[in-house]
């Protein structure tokens, strides 16, 4: 069984930057895709970003890209989240996710596409 975790969130105030780690557990075969998605309570889960079949084209959702850039290791299938100037409306839980088949560019942005996720890591932005 596949597990993912996430690392590396935490308090930090506006403007700052913070660094996410996913890892997937040893002994996983490579993952097709692996992105970031993140959630706030009572809403669905927001697609950041993730790779797409190539392995090092990468695709984000609308506005991520202005200051999310996700980052991977293919061989030790570790994915990264480099988040800059962060806003208060950052704040919610980030997660890793990752599929085990290749799917198009207009499918990476939902989230029952992917096979596996990681329990999530909380990141809460102060103004």
């Amino acid at each position: 069984q596949v597990q993912l975790v996430e690392s590396g969130g935490g308090l930090v105030q506006a403007g700052g930057s913070l660094r996410l780690t996913c890892e997937a557990s040893e002994g996983t075969p490579s993952l097709i895709h692996m992105g970031w998605f993140r959630q706030t309570s009572g809403e669905e889960r927001e697609f950041i970003g993730a790779f797409g079949a190539s392995g090092t084209d990468t695709f984000y959702g609308h506005s991520m890209k202005d200051r999310f850039t996700i980052s991977r290791d293919g061989a030790k299938n570790t994915l990264w989240l480099q988040m800059n100037a962060l806003k208060s409306e950052d704040t919610a839980v980030y997660y890793c996710a990752a599929a085990k088949y290749a799917m198009s560019a207009m499918m990476l942005s939902i989230a029952a596409r992917y096979d596996y996720w990681g329990q999530g890591t909380q990141v809460t932005v102060s103004s």
